[in-house]
């Protein structure tokens, strides 16, 4: 089993430490403990946007790795789960901290889904965690721990549980209001870089995929976090919301602006 999980990783020979630290503006040297991973998770969450401006232009997205480098850390874009938590893998990799992939079947959405996400399973300090950069507004901030499950965790101003199912899979969900969110179920069955081929092609090609009909973007911060869904941003200050809307024309001043992207090309 342990095999299996360290094999078949996303491979990128151009990826550079720190170039890739340079561009989520991390300082200080990586401690290889929970509060270092914790330090570097944050650090490229507040830096690299979850972004889908690429899907919306109806170009093909990549799941080489050195593309993915190229576009995060030379061209300062950001992307969705495959490229993000893909390019948090290639760090960890350098690291020397040991990790595998899961699928992950989005529950936000009414209806069936497919296990269309990606994520990470890192062992720190003899724990499992959870790690996960690229789940859009609700991305968690800090690693999981699997064991504690039914327990309330405050990342920021957001609260996640982590719930046992009947069919023994884990549940993330999210305290929306009072109300407990379902963001996705996912196994622990280690998944290879090549598995997420046919779900990325869903994501960027399918007419029913939620990244082709919509556009969003990302940024989290230690306040909260900045989306624009459409043709609004939506500011979470302290956990307070404001949404407002904007013309067409204004979408790229906003993107790097607020964003600060780079490279945009629609």
């Amino acid at each position: 089993m342990e095999k299996s999980k360290n094999q078949y990783k996303i491979e990128a020979p151009g990826f550079n430490l720190q170039q890739y630290l340079d561009r989520i503006q991390f300082s200080g040297a990586i401690e290889l403990n929970l509060e270092g991973i914790t330090k570097l998770m944050r650090s490229q969450l507040f830096s690299v946007p979850f972004e889908n401006i690429d899907v919306q232009a109806g170009k093909v997205i990549s799941l080489h790795g050195d593309d993915i480098v190229d576009q995060i850390v030379n061209k300062n874009r950001g992307g969705y789960c495959y490229q993000i938590n893909g390019l948090f893998s290639l760090a960890l990799q350098e690291i020397g901290i040991p990790h595998y992939y899961i699928a992950a079947r989005p529950l936000v959405n009414p209806g069936q889904n497919a296990k269309t996400h990606f994520g990470i399973i890192a062992t720190i300090e003899d724990e499992d965690y959870l790690i996960d950069l690229g789940f859009g507004g609700n991305s968690i901030r800090k690693p999981l721990k699997l064991s504690e499950t039914d327990t309330e965790i405050q990342h920021d101003y957001d609260t996640f549980t982590l719930v046992k199912t009947e069919e023994d899979d884990y549940l993330l969900q999210v305290l929306i209001g009072k109300e407990w969110s379902n963001l996705y179920s996912f196994d622990l069955a280690p998944q290879r870089w090549i598995d997420f081929k046919p779900a990325n092609y869903y994501n960027y090609s399918h007419p029913d995929s939620f990244f082709v009909q919509n556009l969003i973007v990302v940024l989290q911060n230690p306040l909260g976090k900045k989306i624009v869904f459409k043709n609004s941003i939506k500011s979470v200050i302290n956990g307070v919301s404001e949404v407002v809307s904007f013309e067409e024309e204004k979408l790229k001043a906003i993107l790097e602006s607020e964003f600060k992207l780079k490279n945009i090309d629609f």
